[in-house]
C-alpha cells in the first residue's frame, strides 16, 4: 500500500454535535481515509484510535446517567483517553455529542497545557433533519416530553462558537466533508501528504 498521509505527531480530532448529525459517520470515515492514506507501517503501530461516544457510554463511562454531573463526566474521561493516547504519537479520532461548551473548553485546556493540538470539528445539521434521520424516533420521544435530557430538545446543546471546522452535515456530501476536514489537518500540519 503506497502512503498518502503521514503524520507528525499524536493530535486529538474532536468530534462534537447533536444526536443524528454525523458524528460517528464522518470519524469513522476520516479515520478509515488515514488509515488508508498512513501505509501499513504506520498501521502496525497502532498509532490511530478512534473513540466513539455510544463505544465509550457502554466500555468507560456504563452506569453514567444523561444528568449534567455524569455528561460532564463522561467527556473528562474521553478527554483523559484521547491526551494519553496523543501525547504518545497517536492520532486520536473522537465522535460524542460533548454538549457542553465548559467542558469541550476544559478538555481543549487541558490538551494544550501538554503541548497536544486539538481540532474541534462542529457537525451540524437542521432539527427538522436530525429527526428525519433518527430511525428509533427519539427525538419525537423527546418532543413528546417522554424523554428527559435529551439533547437539543429538553437539555441543552452549546454550539461551538469558534470550531476549527464547521461540517453542514444536512448540506454537504460526506466524501466532501471528509476532504475538507483533512484539508484543515494538513493546513495546520498535524499530517502532510505525500510527494
Amino acid at each position: 500500500m503506497n502512503s498518502q498521509y503521514q503524520r507528525n505527531a499524536g493530535f486529538i480530532l474532536w468530534f462534537t454535535g447533536m444526536s443524528g448529525a454525523g458524528k460517528s459517520t464522518l470519524s469513522q470515515a476520516v479515520y478509515d481515509r488515514l488509515r488508508e492514506g498512513l501505509g501499513e507501517q504506520f498501521i502496525a503501530t497502532g498509532r490511530i484510535e478512534l473513540l466513539d461516544g455510544d463505544e465509550v457510554r457502554t466500555h468507560l463511562s456504563k452506569g453514567l446517567s444523561f444528568s449534567k454531573a455524569d455528561r460532564d463526566t463522561n467527556i473528562r474521561r474521553i478527554g483523559f483517553v484521547s491526551r494519553l493516547l496523543a501525547r504518545n504519537g497517536v492520532i486520536v479520532i473522537t465522535a460524542a455529542i460533548s454538549p457542553y461548551r465548559e467542558i469541550r473548553a476544559e478538555v481543549r485546556r487541558l490538551a494544550a497545557a501538554e503541548k497536544i493540538p486539538f481540532v474541534e470539528v462542529y457537525v451540524e445539521a437542521e432539527l427538522e433533519v436530525l429527526i428525519d434521520r433518527d430511525t428509533k424516533g427519539l427525538y419525537k420521544k423527546a418532543i413528546a416530553g417522554e424523554i428527559k435530557d435529551f439533547t437539543g430538545i429538553s437539555a441543552p446543546y452549546e454550539a461551538p462558537e469558534n470550531p476549527e471546522i464547521h461540517i453542514r452535515s444536512d448540506r454537504q456530501e460526506i466524501s466532501e466533508s471528509v476532504d475538507a476536514i483533512l484539508s484543515q489537518l494538513i493546513e495546520r500540519e498535524l499530517i502532510e501528504r505525500k510527494p
